[in-house]
């Protein structure tokens, strides 16, 4: 009988399957240690593929290993680091600021010129945002509701300071508190029957932008040609012919204030003076004014003016029409 060495072929068979199963269970389980351990020798980097290790050498520490330095002319350089970026703020939004460097004291008015009122008094080395410039003159925010104005000999600019100088638009131009002279001509109907020659001249005074203030005096000759009148017992054939001043006292609104052609309605109130006799009247009208210059400016307009005259027993009303065009100076 022939004798057999070595485990039975059973053992063998079994033993390789077992083997085999545990390869692939410890390739199928996650996070096993066969699964994420390095294979042995190979070194790891964190931003490299890894390379095995030299035979005979244990693989190095991960923790333990440095990146190496660039030499001088190696073309490798290393990564720029990253930057913010930038945005600039648009025009008219950045901070200018001026300070207070003269005196202890410092006036701070609220408008730009000695002429207006005293905003407040800080001291020297007070910081205020600048908002705009007028002249030498800086406007100042002083809280969050109040602003007020500095002059510049009492402070020191930051920044240029040029570009916040206030420009004012040319088709628009303010003319309160200017003063104004007008003298003028043309043609008066009396009680729309008699045409005659009117001359006169008024000063005002721009209250607002858009309201302004005048006082005048006007003289014409009436001459009406005879015609008949009916009267309580008989007829009569009258002419009239006498001289007749009137002043008034009026206010014209503006519809397009500081342009240079000026539409407008006014009325007032006044008397007139004729053959002996003054009446109280009343007038309104409308009118433009162009102006050939920031001073100088022609106007043209339409007045009604309405009152009674005559006796107590026959008192009659009166509406008569100017029109008139003259020349009107700023100043």
């Amino acid at each position: 009988m022939k004798r057999t060495t070595g485990r039975p072929r059973g053992d063998r068979t079994w033993m390789a399957w077992s083997a085999v199963l545990f390869v692939m269970g410890a390739a199928l389980v996650p996070g096993s240690r066969a699964a994420a351990a390095p294979l042995a020798g190979v070194a790891v980097d964190a931003d490299s593929v890894g390379t095995p290790a030299p035979a005979g050498e244990p693989a190095p520490d991960p923790a333990e290993v440095t990146p190496p330095s660039p030499e001088a002319g190696d073309a490798a350089t290393p990564a720029p680091a990253r930057v913010a970026p930038v945005v600039a703020n648009p025009k008219g939004m950045a901070v200018r600021k001026v300070k207070l460097d003269q005196s202890a004291d410092n006036v701070v008015r609220s408008g730009p010129g000695k002429r207006f009122a005293i905003a407040g008094v800080f001291p020297k080395g007070t910081v205020f945002p600048v908002i705009a410039k007028s002249g030498d003159w800086y406007n100042v925010r002083l809280s969050d509701s109040e602003t007020g104005w500095i002059h510049s000999s009492l402070c020191h600019e930051f920044d240029d300071l040029s570009d916040l100088e206030f420009k004012p638009n040319p088709k628009l131009y303010s003319r309160t508190g200017t003063y104004m002279l007008t003298g003028y001509a043309g043609a008066y109907a009396f009680d729309r029957k008699s045409n005659s020659f009117v001359t006169g001249g008024r000063i005002g005074y721009y209250i607002f932008d858009r309201l302004q203030a005048e006082g005048g005096v006007s003289w014409t000759h009436v001459h009406r040609p005879a015609e008949i009148v009916e009267s309580l017992f008989n007829l009569s054939l009258e002419a009239e012919d006498f001289h007749m001043l009137f002043y008034h006292l009026i206010l014209t609104y503006e519809l397009l204030p500081g342009r240079q052609m000026v539409p407008y309605v006014t009325g007032g109130v006044g008397s007139s003076i004729m053959q002996g006799e003054t009446e109280a009247s009343y007038n309104f009208g409308a009118g433009t004014m162009l102006y050939l210059s920031k001073k100088t400016a022609v106007r043209w307009e339409v007045r009604d003016y309405r009152f009674k005259s005559g006796s107590d027993e026959s008192r009659k009303d009166n509406n008569n029409v100017e029109f008139m065009m003259g020349t009107t100076v700023l100043f």
